[in-house]
């Protein structure tokens, strides 16, 4: 894997980074069904992607390559994904582009995502995303591998879940494993995985 250097994202960065994520997951296997109507669903799932790339920002954990042409964004240890309000307002929002049953069972995903979590502090990996435009070049990996070089500086470990089984692979190249599952209400399984902190050694 070639090095690609990433930086941290700034408030300027918001639409790219939401053009990115909205492109990663157009065929996602959990994302993508939730914004059934092809025509309609970048612009839908925009506003999803939107609220979370925005409030991510208050913690410097999201990277991003200098083009950004992909995005991780990482939650540290006792931070929220989204504030009450802040999800109150995604539901409002999806639902004036979505109507409020789609909306609902968008949220509820992320109320499954949310129960499943570990009680233990760990870095969360929110979403992770290279645009289409851009896939196949490694950028992805090298960002989660940037991220995961910062986090065992500090000496944490790491959780995600993952909605597509074709990335299963890729993060258990870099040391994850497979936690548990969760059934989301249209039957796709989405996988839960674990890093443990990197054993720190002193010099």
């Amino acid at each position: 894997m070639t090095h690609t250097p990433a930086r941290l994202a700034t408030p300027a960065d918001i639409d790219a980074v939401v053009s990115v994520f909205t492109s990663a997951f157009f065929r996602d296997p959990v994302w993508g069904p939730a914004f059934p109507d092809e025509g309609r669903r970048a612009g839908q799932a925009a506003v999803m992607w939107r609220v979370y790339a925005a409030s991510a920002l208050r913690y410097p954990w999201t990277l991003v390559t200098p083009g950004v042409e992909a995005a991780a964004v990482w939650i540290p240890p006792g931070g929220v994904e989204l504030t009450p309000e802040e999800a109150e307002g995604l539901e409002g929002r999806l639902a004036r582009v979505t109507g409020r049953v789609a909306a609902r069972a968008i949220m509820r995903v992320g109320e499954q995502f949310e129960a499943a979590r570990p009680s233990e502090p760990f870095f969360y990996l929110t979403v992770l995303g290279t645009h289409t435009d851009h896939r196949g070049k490694g950028l992805g990996m090298a960002l989660l591998a940037e991220s995961l070089a910062r986090i065992d500086a500090v000496g944490a470990p790491a959780y995600l879940e993952s909605t597509n089984p074709a990335n299963l692979k890729r993060y258990e190249s870099v040391g994850f494993t497979v936690r548990d599952e969760i059934t989301v209400a249209t039957g796709q399984v989405v996988t839960t995985m674990w890093r443990p902190a990197a054993i720190q050694t002193r010099s």
